[in-house]
């Protein structure tokens, strides 16, 4: 049975593996830092549909079969999928799991969704409630341009402090411990934070404070600090979210100079006109699937502490002037690093 740390860390006593992953991006993605890592894009970001969010469930529908490739699965041998997206009901990730029959749960907790899923999908598998779960999510730039902003025929001018979009998606499935595999370690969910941020220019700063409460929640509720672990990756902070992140983590006593930001690690602000990095569910996803998990895999660092973070925000409250309350969930996936011969 998984043990509780404090508040809000869950131990996970059978530590499940990662069993089967994959990221799917498309273009402007694909032509970032992350170029050789991204092994699956496509350079027509409409997927060959007809509309933005047809072309973003095709995306994610790729990236789950991809995953089940990556773990020698078929559906039959996954008990439940969790995943969900940007958009109003999570059309995205619904109507992409049309007709698979699988058990779906769908969830929003905006940019933090792979978190949210993966710690879902971990925690079924390790209460003997799955064999296997999927955790899946995705975002696409002109799909949340058009629901959260202007359609991109608007061709309104976007602020220095703005994030672009990512147009990917991660698929991670889980299953039973396995020897010489990614394991889940814990997972801590966080809570709603608000600091009156309602600039939707400037989202890292108003989920800054979210993942800066979820770490430190985590390294108290396990006695650690962040030099126990081997990297802090943080959802979509960019620029400005991450070095605020540092700052108020500092403010509690706890130095984070081992964090990373995967908006910042997706894009090349100097020539791809970004304003301050990437962001939406797909940013986290697709860094970790393509990135991170394989570096996981091969040994090259020992574990990582995973906090996506997101903006709980809806078109209807920012019109209504609302703040922007946000959201870090965090899993820590460890395994044991090669000792190099000297």
């Amino acid at each position: 049975m998984a043990i509780r740390r404090g508040k809000a860390t869950i131990e996970l006593e059978t530590m499940p593996s990662v069993i089967g992953y994959a990221a799917y991006v498309g273009k402007k993605e694909q032509e970032g830092p992350l170029s050789k890592y991204f092994a699956h894009s496509d350079d027509d970001t409409s997927f060959g549909k007809d509309t933005w969010e047809k072309a973003e469930s095709e995306m994610q529908r790729r990236a789950f079969i991809l995953a089940k490739a990556s773990a020698g699965i078929e559906n039959d041998g996954i008990d439940v999928m969790f995943g969900g997206d940007l958009l109003n009901q999570c059309i995205a990730t619904s109507f992409a799991s049309r007709g698979s029959t699988l058990p779906f749960v769908g969830l929003y907790g905006a940019c933090s969704t792979m978190a949210e899923s993966l710690a879902l999908a971990s925690i079924f598998v390790d209460g003997g409630y799955a064999r296997a779960a999927s955790a899946i999510t995705s975002s696409h730039f002109c799909s949340a341009e058009r629901q959260y902003r202007f359609p991109l025929e608007y061709g309104g001018q976007r602020a220095p402090s703005s994030q672009w979009t990512v147009t990917g998606s991660g698929c991670v499935i889980v299953g039973g411990h396995r020897d010489n595999t990614i394991h889940v370690k814990r997972v801590c969910f966080g809570s709603v934070v608000d600091l009156d941020v309602s600039d939707i220019n400037n989202m890292g700063s108003a989920m800054a404070p979210a993942a800066a409460d979820t770490l430190v929640r985590f390294f108290k509720d396990t006695s650690t600090k962040a030099g126990d672990f081997g990297t802090i990756v943080t959802g979509d902070l960019g620029d400005i979210g991450s070095r605020l992140l540092v700052k108020l983590c500092g403010m509690q006593g706890y130095d984070v100079p081992n964090h990373i930001d995967c908006g910042k690690l997706i894009y090349d602000p100097a020539v791809q006109s970004v304003g301050a990095g990437g962001s939406g569910c797909g940013c986290s996803a697709s860094v970790l699937g393509a990135y991170f998990l394989p570096m996981l895999e091969r040994g090259e660092i020992g574990d990582i502490l995973f906090v996506a973070t997101g903006a709980l925000m809806s078109p209807t409250s920012f019109q209504q002037g609302e703040s922007i309350p946000s959201i870090a969930h965090l899993v820590q996936l460890t395994k044991a690093v090669k000792h190099l011969s000297a």
